[in-house]
């Protein structure tokens, strides 16, 4: 029972949850682990609640694409208390570092989508990924680390002819529910979920009606995040709900250049958005449905940027958003915060003005840019060519070229760097990248979106 107690003066947990907790002490047998962990959902008047062996777990976790040890200690670090993965190949690696550092992980199991060519009228091969599914979750299911399955990543994602979402075969879902069937009778200690792109009612509608034993409705949402609560609430669906990708404003949602580049934000703009967001929707919840959420990336990825998702640049630097979740899941922000970008002009233009450059032509960036600690910051910039070819629904994206600035000028203030520059020398579409480091393994990131034509 202390360790109960102890919990919950230690991790947040929303308004509706508070009232949640004096049914949950009912059931409240153990909590140590046995060979398998015991994963629960459970439902009082005011809502619903996880528990794990019969403790309640409130999910402070993060989308994990296994990059090295030292992400996942800082994970633990941070205050949060599980991870989700897309697949199982590094499962191994991944549920041993939880169990030394007791973390729950929602196993990511990789399954077809339509939008990458899999074929659901293929019985054969259908067939053949249950299989295939079937022999994962049998291996893995008595570990003590395993929180729930993750058994496809946004299989309603599917775009038409024009560019919109279009509705997928109903026997994707057929066979998402047929998994789920099995592994209720296989593993009957762990939920199993597969999530949505977005929380479009037409799609978990008809998910639904082919895949109704889902244990809950994982919703990814980044910008709309805020409007959770309305959302649940227009779907009216008597299960749980877990919000297992959000983060900064996805690029379909920011403004564009007019030649059609997202514009990416700040990354002190991105991190007081998540927090905000994160506060209104899950920490606030009044709908008594969201049991848990991951936050995206805790890592690094190239998708439309190489700094666009991921909380941590690819030396291994943590950004604002770390901090932000720190903040919340510990009730402080870490000792040393990360440097904090605001904003990023060319040329005293923002990038919503499109900005054009000739070939070799002199030009001015000007980045607002602090440390909280007042660490004296490393300035550094880089020219990035534009995406070739864009991936759709977070897929492998190639990263473009890196070219050098050539810096004829800078100025640094408090608050500011200031560069004169030489744009590049061919014609074509860029980005200008400014990193702001703080000496303690934190960096700031911002970039501009730009055109070089005679």
């Amino acid at each position: 029972m202390t360790h109960f107690l102890k919990y919950f003066v230690c991790n947040p947990i929303n308004t509706v949850q508070r009232f949640i907790v004096g049914a949950v002490l009912a059931i409240c047998t153990s909590h140590v682990f046995a060979a398998a962990s015991t994963v629960d959902i459970v439902k009082a008047p005011e809502g619903f609640l996880l528990s794990v062996n019969k403790v309640p777990f409130v999910v402070n976790g993060v989308g994990l694409g296994y990059q090295n040890e030292e992400q996942v200690r800082a994970l633990k670090q941070a205050g949060g208390n599980s991870f989700r993965t897309w697949s199982t190949r590094s499962i191994e690696k991944e549920l041993a570092l939880a169990e030394e550092l007791g973390l729950m992980i929602a196993v990511g199991i990789e399954t077809g989508k339509e939008l990458q060519g899999f074929d659901y009228n293929n019985k054969a091969e259908v067939d053949k990924q249950f299989a295939r599914v079937a022999a994962i979750v049998e291996k893995y299911k008595n570990h003590p680390n395993v929180l729930c399955w993750v058994i496809a990543n946004e299989p309603n994602l599917l775009f038409d002819d024009k560019g919109g979402l279009a509705d997928v075969n109903p026997k994707v879902y057929k066979a998402l529910g047929d998994i789920i069937d099995h592994i209720h009778k296989v593993d009957p200690n762990h939920p199993v979920t597969f999530t949505f792109a977005d929380a479009m009612k037409k799609h978990i509608d008809t998910a639904l009606t082919y895949a109704p034993n889902i244990d809950f409705i994982s919703v990814q949402l980044y910008g709309e995040l805020e409007s959770l609560g309305e959302t649940i609430n227009a779907l009216n669906i008597d299960k749980p709900f877990m919000v297992t990708e959000f983060g900064p404003k996805g690029h379909w949602e920011t403004e564009a250049t007019s030649w059609g580049r997202e514009i990416e934000e700040p990354s002190a703009i991105k991190a007081a958005g998540m927090a905000e967001r994160m506060q209104k929707a899950i920490i606030n919840d009044a709908t008594g449905k969201v049991i848990g959420s991951y936050a995206f990336l805790w890592g690094q990825k190239q998708e439309r940027t190489p700094t666009w998702y991921g909380m941590f640049n690819a030396g291994g630097e943590r950004t604002a958003r770390v901090d932000e979740l720190t903040r919340i899941w510990t009730g402080a922000y870490p000792e040393n915060r990360a440097p904090l970008s605001y904003s990023i002009t060319v040329n005293n233009l923002a990038p919503s003005e499109s900005v054009y450059l000739k070939p070799s032509a002199k030009a001015k960036a000007k980045v607002v840019v602090s440390d909280p600690d007042g660490d004296k910051l490393e300035h550094k910039w880089y020219f990035m060519k534009e995406v070739s070819v864009r991936s759709q629904g977070g897929h492998h994206e190639e990263e473009p070229e890196t070219l050098p600035v050539n810096i004829i000028s800078a100025k640094a203030g408090e608050d500011y760097i200031e560069i004169e520059f030489t744009a590049p020398s061919e014609a074509g579409e860029y980005r200008l990248f400014s990193y702001s480091y703080d000496g303690n393994n934190s960096v700031a990131n911002a970039n501009f979106p730009f055109m070089v034509a005679k």
